[in-house]
């Protein structure tokens, strides 16, 4: 935990705050109406709707309740209400990281926050949901599939029920709800026969998300992501695979991608959160479903769901008590290998995403008198290349880019 030195030279913890997306699920109509009197934002809406392809302000304005369940449409319109959401905090996204810890989103939320923290653009969040939902959609179709909250019992019990009826955990989302996923046919009879102590809630999804099922959504959405840029994350943006602290751009979108098809551990994002320091949570719109979650898991962290711009002088106050600039490592979050001396550069076939163990070499410096093989000096995966093979370079020119393996990323 990080500490902060008062005038009385008193050590007391550093607040720190999280900003928090929610996943499919969390919208009802018309729940973005009040949204679109805060400023820029039905520009913002228009924009982003011409890039999903979709009507965002129908979507959230007018559309009935089976028009956003569709996988389709709900999930850019989740992502485009939480980036609405977030502006209407910060607009001027660059302030944000000087206030906000650590981000995290739940399911499709994961893209919300992967914007947020620059680690990719609204505009390729937007694209990729659009795609992601459509994928997902068509993958369920092919199965009457479907999610079911099991409310309490005891976990060991509930997943060895889950189990049972050849269902998957498909989130386990801490403070006694697990979401069951598969065959309707198998939630039907869980419902029937709930685990001792629990009780068994049909989620308004339309298929087995996080599941097996959605592999035809995963494959498609790995081709896409293949083209989109990224960048490593302004802040602190946690994992729903595992909960840990991912510092690369590529390994947040590829960890998005895998989770399409991978169960949710949300439990463990917030384990993360108090193991972070978090002190204050702020859930951008539709907010609701994580603050209730984070409130019974982790009673002592201050909450606020924003859901209309009612709430956001509350939503300033917390930020102003509790906003600190993030502090993303006291390690460096990628290393560079440089070329020693001028000569062209020639690739040893080493592909983006591969892990480099110290001394490997990535490439090679050629010139009329001398040449010299480029070693990592760390283990780390190589995220990007800054030169392609056969250009020329410079002395100290940047060739290649790592992230340090064992410094939370992984």
């Amino acid at each position: 935990m990080n500490y902060c030195l008062v005038t009385d030279f008193t050590l007391y913890p550093k607040p720190m705050l999280a900003l928090v997306a929610p996943g499919q699920g969390a919208q009802v109509p018309g729940f973005l109406t009040p949204w679109l009197e805060v400023p820029r934002a039905r520009e913002l809406l228009t924009w982003w709707s011409a890039v999903a392809g979709v009507d965002l302000i129908h979507l959230g304005t007018t559309a009935d309740a089976s028009e956003i369940k569709d996988t389709a449409n709900a999930q850019p319109v989740l992502v485009s209400a939480g980036l609405l959401g977030a502006l209407s905090l910060f607009p001027h996204p660059s302030d944000a990281f000087g206030k906000v810890g650590v981000v995290a989103g739940h399911s499709v939320g994961e893209f919300t926050a992967a914007a947020g923290a620059r680690a990719i653009t609204a505009e390729s969040a937007m694209v990729l949901v659009r795609e992601r939902g459509r994928a997902m959609a068509a993958a369920s179709e092919r199965f009457a599939t479907g999610m079911s909250a099991i409310l309490g019992g005891e976990r060991e019990q509930v997943l060895a029920s889950i189990a049972a009826n050849n269902l998957v955990a498909a989130n386990e989302n801490g403070a006694g709800q697990i979401v069951a996923a598969g065959l309707l046919t198998d939630l039907k009879t869980l419902e029937a026969n709930p685990p001792e102590g629990a009780r068994v809630r049909p989620l308004a999804v339309a298929g087995a998300f996080h599941t097996s099922y959605m592999e035809s959504a995963r494959e498609r959405l790995a081709t896409l992501a293949q083209s989109v840029s990224v960048r490593d994350p302004r802040t602190k943006v946690l994992s729903n695979a595992d909960g840990t602290v991912v510092h690369s751009g590529r390994e947040i979108l590829n960890r998005m991608v895998n989770q399409i098809s991978a169960p949710v551990r949300w439990d463990l994002c917030m384990n993360t959160f108090a193991e972070l320091g978090v002190t204050a949570v702020i859930e951008v719109p539709p907010a609701g479903t994580l603050t209730g979650l984070i409130k019974r898991a982790l009673p002592g962290v201050e909450t606020l769901a924003l859901k209309s711009p009612e709430d956001i002088p509350a939503a300033m106050e917390i930020i102003a008590r509790h906003g600190f600039p993030s502090e993303l490592s006291d390690q460096p979050t990628w290393r560079m290998i440089v070329a020693p001396f001028s000569g062209s550069f020639t690739h040893h076939g080493v592909e983006v995403g591969h892990e480099i163990r110290a001394g490997k070499s990535v490439g090679m410096i050629t010139n009329r008198r001398e040449s010299i093989e480029l070693v990592a000096d760390h283990d780390g995966t190589l995220i990007e290349f800054m030169v392609e093979d056969g250009d020329p370079v410079s002395p100290g020119q940047p060739i290649a880019r790592l992230h340090p393996l064992g410094q939370g990323a992984h």
